[in-house]
This record gives structure tokens, sequence and C-alpha cells, in this order.
């Protein structure tokens, strides 16, 4: 039995460039019984390139629920097991919920050993805001759906991130200046860590003659990231103790102050907290 403790191994991979993997991932990968890849024909590129020559099993959409029971009878008797995806870190649209909940269910310990992340790589050097993001994955593939799908978006503060493919990327594009606005502020990052590697931010109207224009910008790994809506302002405290006093000389003051913040929209302990005050004066 190798060193490896008995576990599964979450380990990422590079996104592009085969530098960016931890030397803990190499030597996880080195170390662990077997590799679970996705497609065992592209990971064995990067597992050559470092010299890893533990055998690989592959795990995918269409065999994840199989594959996972018989990996996770390998661990329970004491093998240790290593999860890869094509690119980045695993789970991330990529297969291996099932092997992982499985795993967790059945009292099994998974080990994340992290690294690249498409996700995170593009919200870094988008210069849009990293406090807060949602990723999406892929949005739906025709363009009703697209649409209904960024429909239900629309008023998220948060940084928005999908992945596109190319073939979909200007349809995407488009439907999200229609939904969103041309003013909204979007990133294009495509090729990350490759060779012909993209950033580009821009208003969503300015991006998308950028990417019609360059067909270029249509190919590669995408991920498209959109700016959340802006915070709605603080309306104006007159307008707040207006409606307040017309509701006061009608109603008692808690039913005054919860009509106040159902009509402008504000917390109702602000609203009760002016109506207090005004009757006080």
């Amino acid at each position: 039995m190798k060193d490896t403790t008995a576990a599964l191994y979450i380990v990422a991979t590079p996104i592009g460039n085969l530098a960016d993997i931890s030397a803990r991932a190499i030597e996880v990968l080195s170390s662990v019984d077997v590799i679970a890849a996705e497609d065992t024909r592209h990971s064995k590129y990067l597992l050559q390139h470092h010299g890893i020559e533990t055998s690989t099993i592959s795990l995918h959409e269409h065999n994840e629920q199989q594959r996972s029971e018989l990996l996770l009878t390998r661990i329970a008797a004491g093998e240790s097991i290593a999860l890869i995806s094509d690119a980045g870190t695993p789970l991330i649209s990529d297969p291996g919920y099932r092997l992982v909940n499985m795993a967790r269910e059945q009292g099994i310990k998974v080990i994340p050993i992290p690294g690249a992340c498409a996700v995170i790589a593009a919200l870094s050097a988008s210069g849009l805001s990293a406090e807060r993001f949602a990723f999406e994955g892929f949005l739906p593939p025709k363009s009703t759906a697209r649409r209904q799908a960024l429909q239900s978006l629309e008023n998220e503060p948060r940084t928005l991130i999908f992945y596109e493919s190319p073939k979909r990327m200007v349809a995407s594009l488009q439907d999200m200046l229609t939904v969103f606005g041309g003013e909204r502020k979007a990133c294009l990052a495509r090729e990350l860590t490759k060779m012909f590697e993209t950033i580009v931010t821009l208003p969503l109207a300015e991006l998308v003659d950028v990417v019609i224009n360059d067909a270029n910008h249509q190919k590669g790994e995408i991920v498209l990231l959109v700016e959340g809506q802006s915070t709605v302002v603080d309306r104006d405290e007159a307008e707040e103790v207006r409606v307040l006093q017309i509701l006061l000389d009608e109603v008692p003051l808690k039913q005054a102050a919860a009509i106040t913040a159902s009509i402008l929209g504000i917390k109702k302990n602000k609203a009760y907290e002016m109506a207090l005050k005004l009757q006080q004066k």
C-alpha cells in the first residue's frame, strides 16, 4: 500500500499552461493507486509531461454512477484515488458530483488539492467586482431559454460568471446586451494561460462589436463575466416623510410604517423609526 492515505483526492490541474500545477498535486497524483480522469486520452499528456506513471480510469457523465460505486469500493478496501477533470478544478461544470456526494455519505474522506480554476482566474483579471459573484455555468443553448435565464438574473447585484462555447458566444453576448443593456460592463476571458490568452472588459454594447468584428475572439475556451446590477440608490427621505405623514393621519403608526415600506421598497424598521420621530414632533 502506498504512503497516500486511503481517501478520495480532488485534484485541480492546469487550464492550459502545463506549468500551472502545484508540487502537492504532482505528489498526490504520483502516489495514489489510481487516477479517475474525465478523459484518460486527454489527461495522459499532462501526466506524461510531469512524469506521472499512475494508472488511470475514466469517469465521465455517462458512466459516473456505475464507476463511482467501483471507485468507492476500492477506497473502502484501503486504496487511494485521485479525481481530475480535463482542465481546472473538478466538479466545476465537470463530472464528479455523484462521486464526491456518495463518498461523503459513506464516510469516506474527501481531500481537496486546490489549484487552477478558469472561473477564479477570469474574475481576478476582469476588473469587475470580486467581492461577491455568482457562477452560472453554461447558459441554455436555445435563445428563448437563454434569454429567460438571463432575465432571471437581470437584477442580480453580484458579478455574473458564465462558461460558453465558441459557436454560441456571439448569440449569448447579443442576448446579454438585450437583457442587461449596453452600458453594463462585461468581460470576455478566453484561452486563459494559453498562447492566445485574451481578456477584454468593455460595456456590453462595445464588447459585442469587438467580438463580432474579430473572429479570433470567437475561438477557444471562453469565460464571460457581467457586472452585477448597481445597488438601487436610496429614495429621497423627503418622499418617505411625505408618504408617512399622509398615512399617519389615517392609520395607526405600525400600519403606516408597513405600508410605506411596501410602497417605497424600504425596510420596515427604517419606516417605523421615521414614523416614531414624526409622531413625536
